[in-house]
């Protein structure tokens, strides 16, 4: 199989981010004007029927110079009780997270998003969560 360079893998993604996610429940795009696309900030529409429903999460990710051979970075600004988060920091830890425990390098920063997304609405579906607009 043929490795895409880093650089336009991740403008594929930038474009695809910018656009948002099938339903919109996330997107994500470029922090700044970093031409070597390492900074990008994420939102994440809390799930439905869970106590995230109706709230927006914002995240920062970082694209190191190995992705996509190794997994992005990624912190929330936004305060979340989630199993997967540090709740100190915000930081995912990639242990917790399956699709960042056993990175594949055809996963994307989408491949990401929905999965937090999916952890909101599964195992964080009830855990009591901190003030809405608390941040890190």
């Amino acid at each position: 199989m043929t490795q895409v360079p880093r650089n336009f893998r991740l403008l594929e993604e930038l474009e695809k981010g910018e656009k948002g996610l099938g339903d919109g429940s996330c997107s994500y795009g470029l922090a700044d004007d970093d031409l070597l696309m390492h900074n990008w900030h994420a939102t994440i529409l809390g799930a439905p029927h869970s106590v995230h429903e109706n709230r927006i999460y914002s995240l920062t990710i970082y694209c190191g110079d190995q992705y996509p051979n190794q997994p992005p970075v990624l912190q929330f600004v936004s305060r979340i009780n989630l199993p997967s988060v540090n709740p100190q920091n915000g930081k995912v830890d990639p242990s917790r997270l399956p699709c960042l425990a056993h990175w594949r390098s055809n996963y994307t920063l989408e491949t990401v998003l929905t999965e937090l997304r999916r952890e909101m609405a599964t195992t964080g579906r009830k855990l009591p969560q901190p003030a809405e607009g608390s941040t890190f």
